[in-house]
């Protein structure tokens, strides 16, 4: 295990040690604060430790974004229970982080339980952590070259510059008083707006400009303007809420509508029995206009971040926690070998003999001190305060999982009414096209 450490360590490969970072203990006394807390198990095994290794795309990230996206995986995987170290190399053509942490965490002292459901899980936990930092991951399955997070959701969701635009305009106009305030809208929101006579925009990333009058008939400025004014008949993602038509009948009259194209082209991926689910949840829901589905999706996701911060606020006092527990109980049972220490005459003696308990000591001494503790806090106290975060902590998971599960349940209802009221014509090309094929 010291080797092990030694070599992630190594300044050669760690900038002069600049990306090498500790949780829990100190890296350069981590071995023995790990075997420490080894010695405490309570189910004794042959692993001392585990090391995960996390590689980038060469020339996608910088050893600091690397180092971060390290600490944040090693975060999840140890949830603030285990001491662990990590490094970022760049001694390689790419970076990559090394996190070793100790096999048996310092709260209960129960042992890591690893198994292939473990390295699947934490395997997810760092290509979503990838992918929210724009950087590839490798598809299982697809062969060694990854993809960037954009390329992978387009290619999964098959949503185009053009759909996300489309998106983009159909949530602003609800809200905008004028086709002038929707391109300010869109610009505030990062869209590059190109004037003259066919109004352009372009998404960040993207490379050519879009027409908004290629998105379809109702995305051309008259369209849009009409739309704005909730004069139009019709558009592609139910304005109606604008006119105060009830979004039950107009779900009915979209449906009853079979020689449209759109309800056939909707009615090929969705059957009349999930057109009945969605109405029915309207129904049970009392949703009338597309206006309070907008509304209703917007504060549930209001709630779900307000759950999910005050999550991460409970387990990030846990973590704090339980590393100030486990240097004040190391302290507790170390302090009476240093002032032994003290007393001994022959004090080189006395310290190779218990070197390992001194060290404990001191690093325990100069982490409370870090954390500007002058007087050693009640661990007894703190353990039953520790015991209710947990309880604070299940109840908010608890919450936050029902929240979860009623975002993805609106988002799928708004889904399902978008597509039956996207009643467009499609361009006659396309028909064509779908025939040569």
């Amino acid at each position: 295990m010291s080797k092990a450490l030694d070599y992630i360590q190594n300044p050669d490969k760690t900038d002069g040690k600049t990306l090498v970072f500790s949780f829990g203990c100190s890296y350069e006394t981590a071995d023995i604060e790990f075997e420490y807390t080894l010695s405490q198990a309570r189910q004794k095994g042959n692993n001392l430790a585990f090391h995960l290794i996390q590689s980038f795309e060469p020339g996608e990230v910088d050893c600091e974004k690397a180092h971060t996206i390290g600490k944040q995986l090693a975060d999840a995987v140890t949830k603030g229970q285990h001491e662990y170290v990590l490094t970022t190399h760049i001694d390689k053509g790419h970076i990559h982080n090394h996190i070793i942490f100790c096999a048996v965490n310092f709260v209960d002292y129960h042992k890591y339980n690893s198994n292939k459901r473990s390295y699947y899980g934490i395997r997810n936990m760092s290509d979503k952590l990838c992918r929210e930092n724009g950087l590839s991951v490798v598809i299982p399955g697809k062969g060694s070259k990854g993809k960037s997070y954009a390329e992978y959701q387009a290619e999964k969701t098959g949503t185009s510059w053009k759909g996300k635009l489309k998106i983009a305009v159909d949530i602003l106009i609800p809200q905008v008083a004028s086709f002038e305030e929707l391109l300010q809208r869109l610009q505030e929101a990062g869209y590059e707006i190109k004037p003259g006579k066919y109004i352009s925009c372009r998404a960040p990333g993207q490379e050519r400009f879009t027409r908004l009058k290629t998105l379809g008939a109702d995305y051309t400025e008259e369209a849009i303007k009409e739309r704005i004014a909730g004069k139009r008949a019709r558009t592609a993602k139910a304005p109606k809420e604008q006119r105060g038509v009830s979004l039950l009948i107009d779900i009915e009259n979209s449906i009853k509508a079979q020689e449209s194209r759109g309800y056939e082209q909707w009615a090929k991926i969705h059957n009349l029995k999930l057109a009945a689910k969605t109405m029915n949840f309207l129904t049970e829901h009392q949703i009338e206009q597309y206006a309070d589905l907008i509304s209703r999706i917007e504060e549930i996701n209001a709630e779900n971040e307000k759950t999910a911060d005050a999550l991460k606020s409970v387990e990030k006092r846990l973590a704090d926690m339980a590393v100030l527990m486990k240097h004040v109980a190391t302290y507790q049972k170390t302090k009476p070998t240093y002032e032994a220490y003290r007393r001994a005459k022959d004090k080189n003696a006395y310290r190779a003999k218990n070197e390992s308990s001194l060290i404990l000591y001191e690093a325990a001494a100069k982490a409370l001190k870090a954390s500007g503790i002058t007087k050693l806090p009640n661990l007894t106290a703190m353990q039953e305060e520790y015991r209710k975060l947990q309880a604070q902590k299940e109840a908010l998971y608890a919450d936050y999982g029902k929240l979860k599960k009623q975002v993805k349940e609106y988002d799928v209802i708004k889904q399902n009414i978008d597509r039956i009221l996207r009643l467009e014509k499609e361009p006659e090309r396309g028909r064509e096209t779908e025939r040569l094929q």
